[in-house]
């Protein structure tokens, strides 16, 4: 069936597989794996804004109550407070509506274990496999055996005092203006209040979530509104989230654009001068730019990388023992608070950093030079693997060659969208712009 793509089950909501029907299977594969997996039976269930989100809510938790266990409702949450509370409230599992960045016609189901972490591609298969297993019909609870459903009023609290407790208790934000746009999404609430709580001068944007216009125009992948706003409003520092709070990406006080590779390197940097980077190392995926990798390399932090998806960042900092890890897209991990990327931690570790070293936000990130990197996507109606589009390992291979130790080229396929995606670095960017539109064009020709 391939349900689960990098970041569980994703598509078009009301469509197959992002239907009631899946997602009343989902909750009874999930009720009936992970009920006899501890004492309480709990199952946390959050979702994003979505409109979609009503549905799927309802129907993953009547599966859920339908094999006895219980489904605790936390409404709309980011998905690293449900990993978050799924620990907190010693639940077996925690299960998230989103689809993340996508627009709002989109939505998804993710899943995280009892430990927080997201479920391994094994346990993802059993899932999987029980959608199509008669054992669900069979293992029905019946009578006074049936789940219950229940509203956790206090899970948005809960959540911001675990992230309260990722910032130094001696400072606070007084005298900081930050604009922070939510992307119409999850963090709507508790990020601009939380900022408040710690004395900074919050400007709201994309904080009036209808369903409907959740990343539209707004938030982590579009910020172009937010640094319009940082620069008319004087502000110090935007912040950018994306549609359920697991990415950051951030605007300097004069209007530039900091990504995941930026913050990772200002994180990394102030770790290690406090001691505190495990093994002097990072972890990043493939997409991380070659610059970010140098300047590591500069100041004798090693960088590992891992495929995309935050899942497999998360996989390689556990087995290696490293607290530091993300993705150049803006999620962002610190293993000692947290088993998956979160948007609003990372803003608190950043403007943590910022009130320490008193300088402009536009100075502190002046680390490096990025490499050019050209990004193309590349929409197909049908993904096929990689090495059964014909001809294209010998043109990946001849561009490697070409560019040799001064670039990179990775083509892949997107784990979440019917897209490829084609990534060139290199000095010249004129060059590379024209070897990724070749590529995107050579994919075009065979499966388009």
């Amino acid at each position: 069936m391939n349900l689960f793509g990098t970041d569980g089950i994703r598509g078009e909501a009301n469509r197959y597989p992002v239907t009631p029907e899946v997602a009343l299977k989902v909750g009874l594969a999930v009720g009936y794996l992970f009920r006899n997996q501890g004492y309480h039976r709990r199952i946390i269930v959050g979702k994003d804004t979505r409109l979609s989100g009503y549905m799927l809510e309802m129907a993953l938790s009547a599966g859920i109550l339908s094999m006895g266990a219980e489904a605790w409702l936390v409404g709309p949450m980011p998905t690293p407070a449900i990993a978050f509370l799924t620990r907190d409230l010693r639940a077996e599992a925690g299960v998230v509506i989103s689809a993340s960045h996508n627009p709002f016609y989109d939505n998804g189901i993710k899943i995280f274990g009892a430990d927080g972490f997201k479920l391994s591609d094994e346990l993802e298969a059993r899932i999987e496999a029980l959608l199509e297993d008669e054992v669900l019909e069979q293992e029905k609870a019946l009578g006074k055996e049936l789940g219950k459903a229940r509203r956790i009023e206090d899970a948005r609290g809960r959540y911001m005092v675990h992230l309260k407790k990722a910032f130094p208790e001696r400072l606070d934000l007084e005298g900081l203006k930050v604009v922070v746009d939510c992307a119409h999404g999850a963090t709507y609430r508790i990020a601009p209040e939380l900022l408040e709580e710690l004395g900074a001068k919050v400007i709201r944007m994309g904080c009036e979530p209808n369903g409907v216009n959740i990343n539209d125009g707004c938030g982590a992948l579009h910020p172009d509104g937010l640094r319009e706003r940082v620069l008319s409003e004087g502000a110090d520092l935007g912040l950018a989230f994306d549609g359920d709070g697991d990415r950051l990406v951030l605007v300097d006080e004069k209007g530039g654009v900091v990504d995941g590779d930026q913050i990772m390197a200002l994180c990394a940097l102030f770790l290690k001068e406090e001691g505190a980077l495990r093994k002097n190392t990072v972890v990043a995926t493939v997409m991380s730019n070659l610059g970010f990798e140098k300047f590591l390399s500069r100041h004798g932090i090693k960088l590992v990388r891992t495929q995309v998806g935050d899942r497999y960042v998360v996989e390689e900092m556990r087995r290696g023992g490293y607290c530091l890890g993300g993705e150049q897209s803006g999620h962002i991990v610190f293993l000692d608070h947290n088993t998956t990327g979160d948007g609003i931690l990372t803003a608190l570790k950043v403007l943590a950093i910022l009130k320490i070293k008193e300088r402009p936000a536009s100075e502190v990130f002046r680390l490096f030079e990025r490499m050019p990197q050209v990004l193309k996507n590349v929409k197909v109606k049908v993904k096929k693997p990689l090495d059964e589009i014909e001809g294209l390992s010998e043109k990946v291979r001849s561009i490697k060659e070409m560019l040799g130790d001064k670039g990179r080229i990775l083509v892949r396929p997107s784990g979440t969208e019917p897209k490829y995606r084609v990534m060139v670095e290199g000095e010249d960017r004129g060059f590379i712009e024209e070897l990724a539109e070749e590529v995107a064009d050579f994919i075009k020709q065979r499966l388009c």
